[in-house]
């Protein structure tokens, strides 16, 4: 028995806010990921964005990043070499519309993505293309209080028709905003929102949710085959022990953790939200025409993010003692290892999550998002990543297995087929890639490319469609 069909989307991913770098060229505007720094100044600035405006900080990563922007021939032939058959990217908002809110496009960025898709398809590259990946407009956070503000649903909805129209015959499958459950944890980052207020957050992910629908029936209307997706970072969570408060406390979570995706499938709120909205004092804005258009366009695929499973319990010690990773809370699990920066590696959490998705929504999956961010070290230009490549065998292997299990899975794109900038950190140092760029944290480096002992060994599983890990 095959792992994977023959058409399998074996992959890589990244985002335009972490690699193009180019944050003002040829035309394009800021958007809230450029007033950010690196290290422990980010991570203020991405609780209090206030911190970021009334500060000017030596070095801001995305302004130039790995520098994708005029680099991307050379990267899509070295991505060629590896042999994926897809990209996941993303377009950069303010590189259409610089504020947000204009009438008229920048035609200059739309150029660029021109140029990308058809560089990638040149290869037979797949293109998988988020429409908003972290990077909404500064202008709209700033002048409108962001994804809170019904008008951006307007914006989006302009947006959208534009590169629709433009790009539908270069791409199938579109995903409308990265990761939106995040918009919980990181209401900035995900929603351009300058308060970490619960009701306001509410409010901003029930817009991107009309906005997600909205686009879904313009792009059907555009262009029948277009596949649209949702996305959530994912990761099932376990209950600490088997008390029964500790049991309740997960499906909470989990709760949380599908929320949205809950509409974006099955085109309403779920059951229990009526409860928890009271119990929160959230009192959302919304109309008879907006639940109509998120009952008529539901999504095609679910895409995710998985890097780790996590934990939950109502013992408070163990709660004050929390590790965050990809700004997701978790107790520490004793049973797995530690990853770094916050993160454990579960590979078996994998295949449980894959399962649990597919087993919730029955709709096909697709994986854009998994990997290991660590440190690599170039000596003589070579780079041995064993712990990267052992990573994603045991990984894979476990992929297979939900392959075995029945799962629908259309592909599978690691994050970062080369190192870029970290969404949560603004580090290089937190290394993806199968490609090293040299680049470190202050922004000093060639940014030459190079391959990793991790590039062929994926060449070897991409080849044999993932038969030979």
């Amino acid at each position: 028995m095959e792992k994977f069909k023959e058409d399998f989307l074996w992959g890589g991913a990244l985002a335009a806010n972490q690699s193009e770098g180019a944050y003002l060229e040829d035309g394009k505007g800021p958007s809230i990921i450029d007033t950010l720094p690196v290290g422990e100044k980010r991570k203020r600035s991405l609780k209090d964005p206030g911190y970021a405006f009334e500060h000017t900080f030596d070095y801001y990563p995305s302004h130039q990043s790995i520098d994708f922007y005029h680099q991307y021939k050379e990267d899509i032939k070295l991505f060629a070499e590896l042999g994926i058959k897809c990209l996941r990217t993303s377009i950069s908002w303010s590189r259409i519309f610089p504020n947000g809110d204009e009438h008229e496009p920048n035609e200059r960025g739309l150029k660029f993505y021109d140029t990308l898709f058809d560089e990638l398809l040149k290869y037979n590259i797949e293109p998988i293309v988020t429409i908003n990946h972290f990077d909404t407009p500064l202008y709209l956070a700033k002048e409108y209080g962001g994804w809170k503000n019904k008008q951006l649903i307007t914006f989006y909805k302009r947006y959208c028709e534009i590169i629709f129209k433009r790009y539908h015959k270069k791409v199938r499958y579109w995903i409308t905003f990265n990761e939106i459950n995040m918009i919980l944890r990181n209401p900035f980052l995900a929603g351009g929102l300058l308060s970490n207020e619960k009701e306001a957050i509410f409010q901003a992910a029930h817009h991107q949710l009309v906005a997600s629908a909205a686009a879904t029936k313009l792009a059907k209307a555009i262009d029948p085959t277009i596949q649209i997706g949702c996305m959530l970072a994912a990761g099932s969570i376990y209950p600490y022990t088997c008390n029964p408060k500790d049991i309740q406390a997960t499906v909470e979570r989990s709760r949380e953790q599908y929320f949205f995706i809950d509409v974006q499938v099955n085109g309403a709120y779920p059951y229990f939200s009526q409860r928890y909205f009271e119990e929160h004092a959230i009192k959302l804005e919304l109309s008879k025409e907006e639940l109509t258009l998120l009952a008529e366009n539901t999504v095609d695929f679910i895409a995710f993010s998985y890097y780790t499973s996590r934990l939950e319990t109502v013992n408070p010690e163990l709660r004050n003692n929390a590790i965050e990773g990809n700004a997701m809370i978790s107790i520490r699990n004793p049973y797995l290892k530690d990853a770094g920066w916050g993160r454990q590696i579960d590979p078996l959490g994998f295949r449980i999550t894959i399962n649990e998705i597919y087993q919730r929504y029955q709709r096909p999956l697709f994986i854009v998002e998994n990997g290991l961010g660590a440190p690599d070290e170039k000596i003589n230009n070579q780079i041995h990543d064993d712990y990267r490549i052992d990573y994603f065998r045991r990984h894979i292997e476990q992929m297979a297995e939900a392959v075995k299990d029945g799962v629908d899975l259309i592909g599978y794109t690691t994050w970062g087929c080369i190192d870029l900038v970290s969404a949560g950190t603004g580090e290089m140092e937190k290394r993806y890639g199968f490609i090293y760029v040299d680049l470190d944290n202050e922004g000093t480096g060639t940014r030459r490319r190079y391959k990793k002992d991790s590039f062929n060994w994926y060449k070897k599983v991409i080849e044999t469609n993932g038969l030979t890990l």
